[in-house]
């Protein structure tokens, strides 16, 4: 099993920015692929921005250019950084690791593992 627990939401103004951490724990090979997934209530999870362990990496049209992902093995951590943030970015963010995700990257329902998340508000 893999666990994941997402840190670095809060509230911010429109423009500024935000860090979300992921420490994962637990086996390494369930968390090949890790990313970033986002929710609104009674809404479906939409990918944000997922990473596998070659550095290949997708993003949401919607973030590209603002978020970045990353990956730090040794530290088994992963990171968003989300730069410009806008009023329509406030959601709650999940980390989500899986085995592969190869081109389901945006699937939520390929990914096995997920965090409790962490709430993100931009006013």
């Amino acid at each position: 099993h893999v666990q994941l627990v997402e840190s670095g939401g809060g509230s911010v103004q429109a423009g500024e920015s935000l860090t979300l951490s992921c420490a994962a724990s637990g086996r390494t090979y369930g968390r090949n692929c890790m990313g970033w997934f986002r929710q609104a209530p009674a809404k479906e999870r939409k990918a944000v921005a997922v990473i596998d362990m070659d550095g290949k990496i997708n993003y949401a049209d919607s973030v590209r250019e603002r978020f970045t992902v990353s990956r730090d093995d040794e530290q088994a951590t992963l990171y968003l950084q989300m730069e410009n943030l806008k009023s329509e970015d406030s959601d709650m963010y999940y980390c989500a690791a899986t085995y592969a995700c190869g081109s389901s990257w945006s699937n939520s329902r390929v990914f096995t593992y997920w965090g409790l998340g962490t709430q993100v508000t931009v006013s």
